[in-house]
C-alpha cells in the first residue's frame, strides 16, 4: 500500500516565523513614523454649531440634575436634544459658530503670515519662482553644453 504524505511530513513554516532575529536584522527595520511637533501658539479650531449648543446644554442640564456626575448621560441627552431641534431652533447656534469660524480664519491667516509654519507664504512663493528660474537656466546650460560637444567632434 502506498501511503500519501501526511501533515506531519510537510515542512513546518511556523518554525521560521518564531526564529529570533539577530542584531543586524533588527537594525534594518524602518523606524516608526513620528508625528510632527505641534506649535502651541497656533490658534485652535472653532467649535461647530453642535458644540456651541452642547456648551449651553451642559450648563442647563447640570442645574436641573446636580447629582448626576456621568458625562455620557449629558452627551446622550444633548445629542438627542440636538437631533430633535428644528432648523429654526438650531439657527442661533449655527450663526454663532459661523462668527467663531470667521474669527478663526482671520487669526490663522495672521498666524501663517507672521510666525506660522516653517516658512511664511511670501518666502514660499519666492522659492517657487527661484526654482522655476533655475530649471530654465539648467536647460540653457544643457543646450550650450551639447553645442560645444558637437563643435569638438
Amino acid at each position: 500500500m502506498k501511503r500519501g504524505k501526511s501533515k506531519a511530513d510537510a515542512p513546518k513554516k511556523a518554525d521560521s516565523k518564531l526564529a529570533v532575529k539577530k542584531g543586524s536584522e533588527r537594525a534594518s527595520k524602518k523606524p516608526r513614523n513620528t508625528k510632527a511637533e505641534k506649535d502651541p501658539n497656533k490658534p485652535k479650531r472653532p467649535p461647530s454649531a453642535f458644540f456651541v449648543f452642547m456648551e449651553e446644554f451642559r450648563k442647563t442640564f447640570k442645574e436641573k440634575h446636580p447629582n448626576n456626575k456621568s458625562v455620557a448621560v449629558v452627551g446622550k441627552a444633548g445629542g438627542d436634544k440636538w437631533k430633535s431641534l428644528s432648523e429654526e431652533d438650531k439657527a442661533p447656534y449655527v450663526t454663532k459658530a459661523a462668527k467663531l469660524k470667521a474669527e478663526y480664519t482671520k487669526k490663522i491667516a495672521t498666524y501663517n503670515k507672521n510666525e506660522g509654519g516653517s516658512r511664511p507664504a511670501a518666502i514660499a512663493e519666492e522659492d517657487e519662482s527661484d526654482k522655476s528660474k533655475s530649471e530654465v537656466h539648467d536647460d540653457d546650460e544643457d543646450a550650450e553644453g551639447s553645442e560645444e560637444e558637437e563643435d569638438d567632434e
